[in-house]
């Protein structure tokens, strides 16, 4: 898949579920929920065990889905980037912002999503070539702070992951998100099997980003 179709994929729904899992047949099941329930941009984070084997599996399965996009996430090296290039993965997401992993991707032409922190972390991302700036941790700011971004960088293209919920997901897309990462509260219930849960979740989800398209054309 060409990188602009991932990157288009991934700003059309604006959601990308953040798998994390004890083990890799958790993190598959946990990604068959998600996008049984409507959330087709999924992300294992290498923190799961053998995180390029679930990769590739995933990839293989839904090769014939043209609305399923399967990245890796965690990941803090070139080598590992690399590693889940190789296993499938169509996007990269870092918690930080790294060169190495940066100039690699551009060399393969696949969408490179740094976590940053700050504006001047968000100016050396974008000029390093990051498509998407993933805002991380959420949590630690708000909603309001993309909008405060986009005044001196009105081009940057923000994704915040940490600390995005049913309650806020609508205010994060009004100030002007590009996409959110969702993991938390999404993946919670496969602690206790529950997948179904995972399934409902991510169709509440889809249609909060409904709701918050249709208000931001009518304000």
């Amino acid at each position: 898949m060409k990188k602009a179709e991932v990157l288009a994929k991934l700003t059309d729904q604006a959601i990308v579920a953040v798998v994390r899992a004890d083990s890799p047949e958790q993190a598959v099941r946990i990604s068959d929920a998600c996008i049984e329930g409507g959330l087709t941009g999924i992300e294992v984070t290498f923190t799961v065990k053998d995180a390029d084997r679930v990769i590739k599996e995933l990839s293989a399965q839904y090769m014939g889905n043209t609305e399923v996009v399967i990245g890796a996430g965690t990941v803090l090296d070139r080598t590992t980037a690399r590693l889940a290039i190789l296993a499938g993965a169509s996007f990269i997401v870092s918690p930080t912002f790294d060169a190495e992993t940066a100039k690699l991707c551009n060399l393969y032409q696949v969408p490179y999503l740094p976590g940053c922190m700050t504006i001047g972390e968000i100016k050396q991302a974008m000029e390093a070539g990051a498509d998407i700036i993933k805002l991380f941790p959420g949590s630690a700011f708000g909603p309001s702070f993309i909008k405060a971004v986009k005044a001196p960088l009105p081009q940057a293209n923000i994704m915040p992951t940490g600390g995005v919920s049913l309650e806020n997901v609508g205010d994060w897309l009004k100030n002007g998100a590009v996409a959110v990462g969702v993991g938390g509260n999404l993946v919670a219930p496969a602690a206790t099997g529950d997948y179904d849960k995972i399934t409902s979740i991510a169709q509440q989800y889809i249609q909060k980003v409904k709701e918050a398209r249709k208000d931001r054309v009518n304000i």
